[in-house]
């Protein structure tokens, strides 16, 4: 087979679509870098930059199959793999895979997606252990994760199965280990499952160093990983256990971040080593994870996870997760994103929602997610095929469509009716506006002398159904005053028709914007409703539009498209004709929608589109919630998918046995004082495990030392050891203020 090296570029030469070979490929000059994750193979230990390559024969297991080519950019001679990650783009096809048993659990694609989440208590207290797991297993419960970090804790472990078999519980137990070889052998002889974490298995806990490796020195590197994983899959074969070989984002090895980043590729490629020994043993029974708390970099991991065991004609299941996400609905609903948008694609077959709070209250939102993901993909609603080149599957390149800009004439600022980052739109009643001040405030306005000014996190566009009749002066005032703050209003052409409303904008249909579009009163800006799966001759008015945004919308009760992939199909027609216009998802949910459903719902559908970048912006309808509910949560979808910054992002650890102090308790007295600072990142961490790692999104760490010591980090550096628990939380807030991160917050007019 024909390689390519960096200094001759071959036209039509055959290219591995395995990434496995490349060392810091995102260091890579962009000249070489493929699109949509594409990959190249270099064949030489040669300098590229201030790259230096690996040679790939002798340090890793290459592929030998070839992924269907592509040109690297349009009318490129350099050629590129396309690389599949899952069944299919067009609907949800549960992705096959084999089954892997755990206990008396069966988890893969022929069986439902199962449920687990993890015990918090100190795995020594047999009593208060059991005691939990009864408690889970009682919500609906699969599996349970027990952390298991030394002897004592392994000889607990023995109890606790007993004393559950003894009580009737035959729920499957899993080992969480880190650090631990001999540990995971010990308790292998009693529990179903042995989860490793590869950053930490065999290599040493990362220093954050950058280092160089000889050929040699990296082969004598997997030959001791291969030496002290070994005994353990045998352990397993001998006792049918399980294996989840399970990633962290934040627990990479120095190793692995020296060769590849902090990066997924880096997480693919530290599992990929253990896979590789375990299968070299014949032992299959073992599940992926690729665990991060920022659910675009989780989504990037798990889809180059695929995409690689596609190559390699592998079919582990996985088991899915957003780790650290937090407490109540942020933590729900960066979950939602997260797992949703896998399982839009049919990935996954086991998950859990990592929260801070009490384990069996994660049980809930992960069987709403499960049993979304089990409904998309026994409807398998779509669209038909069509040509999917510009979405980025393994890397995140937000598509940002052009804002409005001011026209001659105009006499109202319309650039603040959407925003750079990401815009909220909010559907606003008659009857809200017989209490302008309650509206303002809802909106998340300032208030000065009862006068709305814009904030941080204020909505940018409300949108009513109907408009105040001419004669209610108050009304129109209220509305004018939003108007006057570059807030848009956006209302159907009916209403404008029938109620004109100085400087309103127009709502069309794509059948008015085709037949009526004459009747929009000369320099009335306007908007476009559509569904996204509409014929290409009815999206082709678009082209000879002047539309200030899109509304993309299907009602709840459709049997024919899905959201997701209607809305992909949309962007890829945006994209091929070159239409720039801002893209707004619009989901209005039916009444009697619980707030859970309503936040994993839509962080599933509009979530899963916006962590690929397609999008700018989402409004939520719910006609019997709270306004303020649908506000924050809109906002915090758009934080959620790293776009709009507008409060303080957590990242929290749900805590497990290992934790060394109150993590809820905690969480909650480091978020009130510090719930004002946008734009700031806490990461609270119960034990050092995964924390400077997983921190690596974090400004500020706090993080559990030792029993009632916190140290404290900026960044993945930290920088005070062992304060007392008394005192930490102002010491955290201090180093906020040394850093100049700090602002008071402001006093709340009444």
């Amino acid at each position: 087979m024909q390689t390519m090296n960096v200094t001759g570029l071959v036209q039509g030469v055959a290219i591995p679509a395995s990434f496995s070979s490349l060392k810091r490929m995102d260091s890579l000059p962009a000249c070489l870098q493929a699109p949509s994750g594409g990959f190249l193979r270099l064949s030489s230990a040669k300098k590229v930059g201030n790259v230096r390559m690996a040679r790939s024969s002798g340090v890793r297991n290459m592929s030998p199959e070839i992924a269907e080519m592509e040109p690297a950019s349009k009318g490129s001679q350099l050629l590129v793999p396309r690389q599949k990650y899952c069944e299919s783009i067009y609907k949800t096809v549960r992705r096959e895979t084999s089954t892997v048993m755990i206990g008396n659990v069966a988890v893969g694609s022929e069986h439902p997606i199962r449920v687990q989440t993890m015990t918090t208590t100190d795995t020594k207290d047999i009593a208060a252990s059991v005691d939990q797991v009864m408690r889970i297993a009682d919500k609906g419960c699969d599996i349970v994760r027990i952390t298991v970090q030394g002897r004592k804790e392994a000889d607990a472990c023995y109890e606790i199965k007993n004393t559950l078999v003894k009580k009737g519980y035959n729920i499957p137990l899993v080992a969480d280990i880190h650090f631990a070889p001999a540990i995971a052998l010990k308790v292998a002889e009693c529990f179903d499952k042995i989860r490793i974490n590869p950053g930490n298995f065999a290599d040493r806990r990362a220093q954050f160093e950058i280092l160089e490796y000889t050929e040699d020195d990296y082969q004598q590197e997997l030959e001791h990983i291969e030496k002290v994983f070994t005994p353990l899959v045998e352990k397993c074969k001998k006792y049918g256990r399980a294996i989840r070989i399970g990633t962290n984002h934040g627990s990479l090895s120095d190793r692995i971040m020296s060769y590849y980043g902090d990066s997924p590729r880096g997480m693919v490629e530290s599992a990929f080593e253990y896979a590789r020994i375990a299968r070299k043993l014949d032992f299959h029974n073992f599940l992926f994870s690729m665990k991060a708390s920022n659910p675009v970099v989780m989504v990037q991991a798990y889809r180059l996870l695929v995409a690689e065991m596609y190559v390699q004609g592998w079919n582990y299941p996985l088991h899915l997760g957003v780790t650290e996400a937090g407490e109540g609905e942020d933590g729900r609903m960066k979950s939602a994103i997260g797992i949703g948008a896998l399982l839009q694609d049919g990935l996954g077959d086991t998950i859990r929602v990592s929260l801070t709070e009490a384990p069996e209250y994660e049980i809930d939102p992960c069987t709403r997610l499960a049993n979304l993901g089990m409904k998309a993909s026994a409807e398998q609603r779509g669209v038909d095929a069509f040509e999917d080149n510009h979405r980025r599957y393994f890397d995140f390149q937000r598509r940002t469509g052009t804002l409005p800009a001011q026209k001659e004439g105009d006499t109202v600022d319309y650039r603040g009716v959407l925003h750079r980052d990401g815009s909220v739109l909010m559907s606003v009643s008659l009857e809200q506006l017989k209490n302008p001040e309650a509206l303002y405030r809802a909106l998340s306005t300032k208030l000065i002398i009862g006068m709305p000014y814009k904030d941080l996190a204020t909505v940018d566009t409300i949108f009513m159904r109907e408009l105040p009749p001419v004669e209610d002066k108050g009304a129109r005032l209220a509305v004018k005053r939003l108007i006057d703050i570059s807030v848009g209003v956006l209302t159907p052409l009916s209403e404008q028709l029938a109620k004109p409303l100085p400087n309103a904008m127009v709502l069309l249909t794509l059948k008015e914007a085709t037949e009526s579009l004459d009747k929009v009163p000369a320099g009335t800006r306007y908007a476009v409703t559509l569904r996204g799966d509409e014929s290409y001759e009815e999206l082709d008015i678009l082209k000879s539009l002047d539309a200030t945004m899109l509304l993309v919308y299907l009602p709840e009760d459709e049997q024919r498209s899905s959201r997701v992939h209607a809305s992909r199909r949309l962007f890829e027609y945006l994209e091929s004709n070159c239409i720039n216009f801002p893209v707004i998802h619009h989901l209005n949910f039916p009444a009697g929608t619980l707030r859970d459903d309503l936040v994993i719902k839509s962080g599933s559908e509009a979530g899963a589109l916006l962590v690929d970048g397609l999008g700018d912006g989402l409004m939520l309808e719910a006609a019997d919630q709270d306004f303020e509910f649908l506000r924050t949560t809109s906002f915090g979808m758009l934080q959620g998918c790293r776009m709009r910054n507008t409060k303080t992002e957590y990242v929290s650890c749900p805590s497990c046995g290992r934790t060394l102090f109150d993590l809820q308790e905690i969480s909650a007295e480091i978020r009130e004082k510090t719930s004002h600072l946008p734009g700031v990142s806490i990461a609270i961490m119960g034990c050092i495990v995964n924390g400077p790692g997983e921190m690596a999104d974090a400004d500020f760490g706090y993080v559990g030392g030792a029993p009632d010591k916190i140290d404290l980090y900026v960044g993945k550096d930290v920088v005070k050891r062992g304060i007392p628990m008394s005192t930490a939380t102002e010491a955290l807030i201090q180093l906020i203020k040394d850093n100049g991160r700090w602002v008071e917050p402001e006093v709340v007019e009444a």
